[in-house]
């Protein structure tokens, strides 16, 4: 499952009150989103791999349980099953509104926030978006679904099920512009061909780890040194170059 070969050091003991909430069932539930191929995805064996992955299996050798993968297709299913503790912790970008139910650490990667457009598109920078009369195309309950919504005054979204599903709907519509994580689009335009990226990101995305809130603080702050051990012990670039993520960065220290 792509574990790291040994514990670090300088996450805080886990005390049994706080390995009771971070494994209730007596194994450590990862909810996993493949709804971001940065994180996570399949092997050419259907096996989930990835990023994430190897994080949460990181974290369950650490407090010495068993490890559980919960698999979604979309982030706001992930999302929902950590709130509703159908899953112990998850792995997603830092958003206020996910906030209100889920304890997120300091994030651990960095990705950016792109919009994409047809080749014929009269659209050059991504200041010019957010005009009366222009659809943005997003995938429901992503990241950058819950950026526009709040940050987009004048242009109209339009929501697909899931974030791999937003090329393939963005090309058999007439919508304009279609938003999403760079490298995936970049992946889009190679392989479909007659799109290209506006200018500049709208948005970096801080991909985090998070716990239900219910679970207590000293869950919370356990996990969150758990991110930043990952981090300065050079864990998080590991996994990134293990799974040949190319773009994405390792997030500063908290």
């Amino acid at each position: 499952m792509g574990a790291f070969p040994r514990p670090g050091t300088a996450t805080m003991p886990a005390t049994p009150d706080i390995l009771s909430a971070l494994t209730p069932t007596g194994k450590l539930r990862a909810s996993i989103n493949l709804g971001n191929p940065i994180l996570a995805g399949r092997d050419g064996r259907g096996q989930v791999v990835g990023v994430s992955v190897d994080l949460a299996a990181a974290l369950a050798e650490r407090l010495g349980v068993g490890l559980e993968l919960v698999v979604f297709e979309a982030a706001g299913k992930s999302v929902e099953a950590v709130a509703a503790e159908q899953a112990d912790f998850g792995f997603f970008a830092i958003d206020p509104l996910r906030g209100q139910q889920i304890a997120f650490t300091a994030p651990y990667v960095l990705i950016e926030g792109y919009y994409m457009v047809r080749q014929s598109s009269p659209l050059a920078t991504s200041d010019q978006v957010d005009r009366a009369g222009t659809r943005v195309m997003v995938g429901q309950g992503s990241a950058y679904d819950l950026y526009l919504t709040r940050h987009l005054a004048q242009a109209t979204m339009v929501r697909v099920a899931s974030s791999p599903s937003v090329a393939a709907h963005f090309l058999a519509s007439d919508v304009e512009v279609a938003a999403g994580v760079k490298q995936v689009l970049e992946h889009d335009i190679a392989t479909l061909g007659g799109l290209r990226l506006l200018d500049q990101r709208f948005m970096v995305i801080q991909q985090a780890m998070g716990v239900p809130k219910s679970r207590g603080v000293q869950a919370a702050a356990y996990l969150a040194a758990f991110v930043e051990d990952m981090k300065a012990s050079g864990r998080v670039a590991e996994a990134l170059r293990r799974h040949r993520i190319e773009g994405a960065q390792v997030a500063p220290a908290a």
